[in-house]
């Protein structure tokens, strides 16, 4: 996934810091047992996919035509025999 553009685009990072900051205010609310903070935090979440797709919509992401050149493939892994030493 290193060699990949998967995800380095301004939309995703964008996209996916509001969903974590959306994740991390439900939390909080549902350890202090205040429902409406919980709920308020999973529209904080949802939003950040929303933006994250109005980014790319607008250019900010990864082309579509850019996904399906990339090939990818498990590498090669061979073992050498055990040699006995003396």
């Amino acid at each position: 996934m290193a060699g990949s553009s998967h995800g380095h685009t301004p939309a995703a990072w964008t996209g996916v810091i509001i969903a974590f900051i959306g994740f991390c205010v439900a939390g909080a609310f549902m350890v202090m047992a205040q429902p409406v903070g919980f709920w308020a935090g999973m529209a904080i979440t949802l939003l950040g996919g929303v933006v994250g797709g109005i980014m790319r919509a607008m250019g900010l992401g990864q082309p579509k035509e850019a996904g399906r050149a990339l090939v990818h493939t498990a590498p090669v892994v061979t073992r050498e025999p055990a040699t006995a030493e003396s």
